[in-house]
């Protein structure tokens, strides 16, 4: 979909030529190419299973999940992997991630009938003449949506279904495509996801695993939120109204902007359009309530979109022909940030393979053990930041690592709740930034934003986050955050 910020809005994307390209997600050619620079993490952590000593620990069964036995660690055999293991290893990857890659593939065929409809365009036009003198707004309303959604019930890759609609909104009023990633990227888990103040990805499972009360602590999670509620507001206002003002600083991704033109100030959607949107409306409204009260997950929230897809295909006028070269179209741009996805699983699974998992993870809370008692709980939110490049799974690092810390952290004499404070902050701020983040990778592929551009953008981002994470964990470590 190519959208104007100041002219016409037309289905298709444009190259520099200004002829339709390939359907087919195309990544930037600028930058290092997320692919390569998974390749060259694969075959570094392929080396290290030679380096390093294999180790594990026991697992047990707790509450219907599996968690490490903290006292069980020993070191075994070393299993290190092979040249063509390594590279067998990229399809034992994209099995690991098949449910996530499906639904990706699943949306994105939603995504093609939506547009095919041209609702979506209509709606764009429309929030653009609507906000044309007050989209200052929009940024602020915007996150805070997104980050109610991470914060309430863990959105995290259904993030990915928002991009493509935000994004060309956001260029539409003048902005740039990075301005509407980070709307949804930053929104829903740099405030909402790591704030979790009923997360039930990230705080649900750590509290649990360490035997808290469930979302105990609400209170200090709730400041978390607040604050980086402002941060994450300044940090894209402040780029969005630099773009506003000289719009060549922009970075507008697989969409193009073009230089002269105005929208029609007196447009209007027509009949067929707006009942179509009210469709997806109540598909975002069921969706909503199929998380927080039936328990859906990836499955359900792909089988919705293709039904509410259908509908708004019928609605729209198009015939079961049209419906289906759309969801092809569609399906087909989802390519690329589909596949990162598997590649990215593959890291894991060398880890795993090579006996390296449970090593790294006995090491680092070795590590935490020696830092003086004023600084543990920072060593556990660092050595959390740095696990979360392995295992960046908010529910799969807490399974992993909260058996762990959880009783470090009272030999330490850190209460239980700092611990799990410390980690949700470690897994979400991580997000932002590691490549083995298929959530990061495949919303970068969506908008067309190269993996380094986004780097250098949101790297001082990161640098405020984390000193707010450290300062909220002085606090939570002076106030014997709790119940313990």
């Amino acid at each position: 979909m190519n959208d104007l910020p100041n002219g016409p809005i037309t289905s298709e994307p444009l190259n520099q030529n200004n002829k339709p390209h390939n359907q087919l997600t195309e990544l930037p050619e600028k930058g290092i190419n997320p692919f390569v620079l998974m390749f060259i993490v694969i075959v570094i952590v392929t080396v290290l299973t030679y380096i390093l000593p294999a180790g594990q620990y026991e697992r047990i069964e707790k509450d219907g999940r599996s968690v490490v036995d903290p006292t069980s660690f020993e070191f075994v055999e070393s299993t290190p992997v092979g040249l063509l293991e390594m590279f067998s290893s990229i399809h034992a990857g994209m099995i690991e991630g098949a449910s996530i890659i499906l639904f990706v593939f699943l949306f994105g065929g939603a995504l093609g009938i939506m547009q095919a409809t041209g609702a979506l365009d209509s709606f764009i036009k429309f929030v653009a003449v609507r906000f044309g003198t007050k989209e200052k707004l929009l940024i602020p309303l915007m996150v805070l949506i997104f980050a109610s959604l991470g914060t309430l019930i863990g959105s995290a890759e259904d993030a990915l279904v928002y991009i493509a609609i935000i994004v060309p909104m956001t260029i539409a009023l003048g902005f740039d495509a990075l301005t509407g990633f980070a709307i949804v990227i930053l929104g829903t888990l740099a405030t909402g996801f790591i704030s979790g103040i009923t997360n039930p990805f990230n705080v649900g499972v750590a509290q649990s695993i360490a035997e808290l009360p469930m979302y105990s602590g609400m209170g200090l999670r709730i400041a978390l939120l607040a604050v980086f509620y402002v941060v994450t507001v300044l940090y894209i206002y402040f780029h969005a109204m630099k773009v506003k003002r000289n719009p060549e600083l922009g970075e507008y991704g697989k969409f193009r902007r073009e230089e002269h033109g105005q929208l029609d100030k007196n447009f209007r959607m027509s009949k067929r359009h707006s009942a179509a949107l009210i469709i997806l409306l109540v598909n975002f409204i069921l969706l909503v309530y199929g998380v927080i009260k039936l328990g859906w997950y990836i499955s359900e929230i792909g089988g919705l979109f293709l039904l509410s897809g259908i509908i708004m295909g019928l609605i729209g006028g198009l015939t079961p022909s049209k419906m289906a070269n759309g969801f092809i179209s569609g399906a087909g741009d989802m390519v690329s940030g589909a596949l990162i996805i598997g590649v990215a699983q593959t890291i894991l699974v060398i880890i795993t393979s090579g006996g390296l998992l449970d090593t790294i993870l006995y090491y680092a809370a070795g590590l935490v053990e020696q830092l003086p008692p004023a600084i543990n709980a920072i060593g556990m939110f660092i050595v959390q930041l740095f696990l979360n490049f392995i295992v960046p799974s908010g529910s799969g690092q807490a399974a992993l690592t909260m058996p762990i810390m959880a009783p470090l952290a009272d030999l330490m004499g850190v209460t239980r709740q700092t611990a799990v404070l410390a980690f949700q902050l470690g897994d979400g701020i991580s997000n932002m930034i590691f490549p083995t983040s298929g959530v990061l990778l495949a919303g970068l592929a969506v908008a067309g934003i190269s993996f380094t551009k986004w780097v250098k953008w949101v790297f001082p981002f990161l640098l405020i986050q984390v000193a707010v994470a450290i300062i909220f964990l002085i606090i939570a470590q002076s106030i014997q955050y709790g119940p313990f």
